[in-house]
């Protein structure tokens, strides 16, 4: 695999089979509000997603990381399963924690609508930041953070085939005000072919 780190670390839409990622905006404030409202999202202590009154200071918050080069964010949209359209907003990710020099970067900050989750909606956006991460940008490694608690995203992430790298203990303070044990993992430029064909099998057996 050649990598070939001649593209900046900024913003970029990705077209998948099942998701485009464009560059997140203040436009998407009321499709992010209809998606997170998809299962009331925010009620999930363990996560991180902004309630309806919060969405904006959210997209704002995220908008000015970026001007800082080390966040890139994105708005999720589902793709219409006949044209390959973008569709309706689903949720939000991030390229986080960028090191433009080594290169490496965080793949987190992620949510999607209840709805969608199981659908092959979350493969198919990290074989988009995955393959753009480590075929573009050149990255020596790109990594996944979670919560403790947060089963449903621990297992998700070593289904992409990363590996744990540890756990922070007191991390991060909640929203509740909990202390958050942070799970780390990571892929390495040298397990990617591994990692993507694995996604690639997983997407093939998805039905629509």
């Amino acid at each position: 695999m050649e990598r070939t780190n001649k593209s900046p670390i900024g913003p970029v839409t990705l077209h998948g089979k099942y998701v485009t990622l464009e560059p997140l905006s203040e436009d998407h404030c009321d499709e992010l509000i209809e998606a997170a409202s998809d299962g009331d999202l925010w009620n999930l202590w363990y996560t991180r997603v902004p309630r309806p009154e919060e969405m904006m200071t959210e997209i704002q918050n995220r908008l000015a990381e970026q001007e800082s080069g080390r966040f890139v964010p994105f708005a999720t949209r589902l793709n219409d399963s006949e044209t390959g359209a973008p569709g309706r907003v689903i949720g939000m990710t991030a390229y986080a924690n960028i090191d433009p020099v080594l290169p490496r970067l965080e793949i987190g900050y992620t949510w999607n609508a209840a709805s969608v989750q199981g659908t092959g909606t979350n493969p198919d956006s990290k074989r988009l930041l995955l393959t753009h991460a480590f075929e573009t940008i050149g990255c020596e490694a790109v990594e996944f953070r979670t919560h403790w608690m947060n089963q449903q995203s621990r297992a998700a992430i070593a289904r992409l085939g990363a590996k744990q790298d540890g756990v922070i203990r007191s991390h991060l303070r909640m929203p509740d005000g909990s202390l958050r044990d942070t799970v780390v993992f990571s892929i390495i430029a040298s397990e990617w072919p591994m990692v993507r064909n694995g996604l690639d099998l997983r997407l093939a057996k998805v039905r629509p």
